[in-house]
């Protein structure tokens, strides 16, 4: 993740980190589903380590595709924490994403492999901060 913390002058930060989430897809509705998404970042800004915590919830829309490919988009809103503590002001504010990616089947029905690109908002330090995040993974399907 590129985590833009403030503008002038440019602070940007370089996270690196575990994503975890979990869909809920209605049954009636099999296309549309419930997201909960808690992101946990790590990088260094200055000589202190930096950790940034998100939580949201949202929607998530997919369209299953042939030979087990599946693409999806969704829209996330939550809270955001950032440490350490900053002059620049607070350390928590509200998060927003939206994004999509493609989940690839693997040899075995229940695990796939994802490829996600989102932007994390956020209004950290009198500063809207859009934050570009790629994550690659296994997905597990119950």
């Amino acid at each position: 993740m590129r985590f833009y913390l403030i503008s002038k002058p440019n602070t940007i930060l370089t996270l690196n980190g575990i994503d975890f989430g979990i869909v809920y897809f209605i049954p009636k509705y099999t296309w549309l589903g419930a997201e909960g998404q808690f992101v946990g970042e790590y990088g260094s800004y200055t000589r202190y380590t930096a950790k940034l915590a998100v939580g949201m919830g949202g929607v998530r829309v997919r369209w299953s595709a042939p030979r087990g490919i599946e693409l999806w988009a969704h829209g996330l809103i939550g809270g955001t924490k950032f440490v350490p503590q900053t002059a620049f002001g607070s350390e928590t504010a509200l998060a927003y994403e939206a994004g999509g990616g493609v989940d690839v089947g693997a040899h075995h029905r229940r695990i796939a492999y994802r490829l996600e690109l989102d932007m994390v908002g956020t209004r950290y330090f009198s500063t809207y901060q859009y934050s570009p995040r790629v994550s690659v993974g296994i997905v597990f399907k119950y």
